[in-house]
């Protein structure tokens, strides 16, 4: 009997997984076609931006530049062109862009969703922080984002708009290849910003703990340069300017775990002394 229990309580989960996944695709959906109704505006003011030299930027690295005496910094021009070299190259990338639109948009809710799954398996107090984690959640998320469009995607497109191995050779680009540098730079950097929320449930399943982290501090920092390398041009200020905050979302998470620590082992107490 106890078998059949927990078979129908394993199905019972798949079921609720089911809709999770179902509900979550269809906010993705509803956002995407909001997405693919504002074409204009999407390719135009988002999407193309970073390859116009007035992108905020550059005027911002511009205008650090000059403080300190030069024009090192300052971008005049990103010597390329954006091409569709297919038939259904453009309807292609409207289709995927709205389809990643509306995953950045649905964040929230789909964030909401998992809770609801997992919420069953939280104890009371863990429960009453919905609201908490959600707004958190997603605002790292979105913070990871901004930091993808206005950091890392501008150094990778002038770089590598400007790089030429003869002057024979021009960049001319293909509409995909631009919009999934641009879509893998923002989603990338949106997810790695999770890091502390990560951290913090791998902390309350005893996985991690703070020494683990400060111990393998140092293979981290290797970790966060190889990564900052990957998804930045092979310059060393890209690779520093990305890199930082990766740095500090690891120290961050270091004092949450500790956090987490230190609440388990006061609510042990408390729980000792009960009996």
């Amino acid at each position: 009997m106890s078998e059949q229990t927990e078979e129908m309580s394993f199905l019972g989960h798949l079921e609720v997984l089911r809709w999770t996944l179902v509900r979550s695709s269809l906010s993705i959906l509803a956002f995407g076609m909001i997405a693919f109704v504002m074409k204009d505006f999407i390719f135009n003011s988002i999407l193309l931006a970073p390859k116009d030299p007035s992108f905020f930027t550059y005027r911002f690295l511009c205008s650090v530049s000059k403080i300190f005496g030069t024009d090192g910094l300052c971008i005049d021009e990103i010597p390329f062109i954006v091409q569709s070299r297919t038939m259904a190259g453009q309807f292609s990338a409207h289709i995927w862009t709205s389809i990643a639109f509306g995953f950045v948009m649905a964040f929230p809710y789909i964030i909401w969703e998992v809770w609801k799954f997992i919420k069953p398996a939280l104890y009371e107090n863990e429960k009453k922080n919905a609201r908490s984690f959600i707004i958190i959640t997603s605002f790292l998320f979105f913070l990871g984002i901004l930091f993808g469009y206005y950091v890392i995607t501008p150094l990778s497109i002038n770089f590598l708009g400007s790089y030429r191995v003869a002057d024979e050779v021009r960049n001319n680009f293909d509409l995909s290849s631009y919009t999934g540098l641009l879509k893998a730079s923002c989603l990338s950097a949106g997810f790695i910003f999770e890091l502390p929320i990560i951290i913090y449930f791998l902390t309350k399943m005893g996985l991690v703990t703070p020494e683990f982290l400060k111990t393998y501090r140092k293979y981290a920092l290797v970790l966060v340069l190889v990564l900052a390398a990957v998804i930045t041009p092979p310059d060393i200020i890209s690779q520093v300017i990305v890199a930082i905050p990766m740095i500090i979302l690891y120290e961050v998470s270091i004092k949450i775990s500790k956090f987490i620590v230190k609440k388990q082992e006061k609510e042990a107490e408390k729980a000792l002394a009960k009996k």
